[in-house]
C-alpha cells in the first residue's frame, strides 16, 4: 500500500475517535444549569464576606459585581434578588456620589421587587425594597405622598411577618419615616416615637433605633429623655455583625448630645 493511504486512515480513525470523545464530553442542559447554580451560590458567599467589610464601599460595588453576576447565573433566585437590594442601599446611603446614590437605589428597587415577588411571605425583600424606596424619596426632588406610602406599605408587611426582624428594624423605619416626613406628607412627631418605643422593647440593643428614639424625644422637646436614651445608647454593646451601624449610630449620637447640652 502507499504511503499515502496509511496517512488518510490513521487521519480517519483518529478523527472518528475525537468525535466520539466529544460525544462522551457533552454537557446536557440540566447539567449547564446546575453549574450555573452552584457557581451563583458561590459569588452569594463571596458578597456576603465582602459585605462584612462594608465600611470600605469598594468592597460594597466588588460585592454588587458578584451579585449581579450570580443573577445571570440563577435569575429566580430570592436570595440574590434581596442582597442586590441590601448592597445597594448601603453604596446609596454612604456615598458621596450624588448620581451613584440614585442609581443605586434604583437598582435596589428593582431588586428588591424582584425578591418581593419571588417570596412576599419573607421579610427581607420588603424590608430592602422600603429602605431603598426611603432612600430615593431622599435623593430624589419628586418625593411625596406616594414614596410615603409606598415605604410604609413595606415596613408594615415586614411587620406582619416578623416584627423582631433585624432588631425590630421595621419599626426604626417606620418611626424615621414618621419623624422626618412633612405633616402635609403624613409626618406625626408622636407617632414616631410610639413606633420606636415598640421597637425598642423587641430590638433593645439596635443603635440606630436608639438614636431615631432619642431624636424623636428631641424634636418633642422632652431633652431629659433624649439625654437618657442617648446615654444608654453609648453604653450598648453591639450586635454581631452590626457594628458599623452602631459606631454610625453613637457617632450622630454625641452630635445630637452636643445640641441637647
Amino acid at each position: 500500500m502507499k504511503p499515502q493511504y496509511f496517512v488518510m486512515c490513521s487521519t480517519l480513525f483518529l478523527m472518528i475517535i475525537s468525535s466520539s470523545a466529544c460525544r462522551k464530553q457533552a454537557v446536557t442542559p440540566e447539567q449547564t444549569q446546575a453549574l450555573d447554580l452552584k457557581a451563583a451560590v458561590a459569588k452569594v458567599q463571596q458578597a456576603d464576606v465582602l459585605y462584612d467589610q462594608r465600611e470600605d464601599l469598594t468592597k460594597v460595588r466588588e460585592g454588587l459585581t458578584l451579585l449581579r453576576q450570580a443573577q445571570i447565573e440563577d435569575t429566580g433566585s430570592y436570595e440574590v434578588a434581596w442582597r442586590l437590594a441590601k448592597f445597594n442601599y448601603h453604596l446609596g446611603a454612604h456615598t458621596p456620589d450624588s448620581d451613584e446614590s440614585y442609581k443605586s437605589f434604583r437598582e435596589g428597587i428593582d431588586a428588591g421587587k424582584k425578591a418581593v415577588a419571588f417570596q412576599p411571605d419573607k421579610p427581607e425583600g420588603h424590608f430592602w425594597l422600603g429602605a431603598n424606596y426611603g432612600g430615593n424619596a431622599r435623593v430624589s426632588t419628586l418625593s411625596g405622598l406616594t414614596d410615603f406610602d409606598d415605604i410604609r406599605h413595606e415596613m408594615e408587611s415586614v411587620l406582619k411577618i416578623d416584627e423582631g426582624f433585624q432588631g425590630a428594624s421595621a419599626y426604626m423605619a417606620l418611626g424615621q419615616l414618621y419623624l422626618e416626613s412633612p405633616r402635609l406628607l403624613g409626618g406625626d412627631v408622636t407617632k414616631a416615637v410610639e413606633l420606636l418605643e415598640k421597637g425598642k422593647r423587641l430590638g433593645p440593643s439596635n443603635g440606630l433605633l436608639r438614636l431615631r428614639l432619642a431624636q424623636a424625644y428631641q424634636e418633642l422637646k422632652r431633652d431629659a429623655d433624649a439625654r437618657r436614651e442617648l446615654n444608654e445608647l453609648f453604653s450598648l454593646t453591639p450586635t454581631k455583625g452590626f457594628e458599623p451601624e452602631y459606631k454610625e449610630a453613637v457617632s450622630d449620637g454625641h452630635k445630637l448630645m452636643e445640641k441637647l447640652r
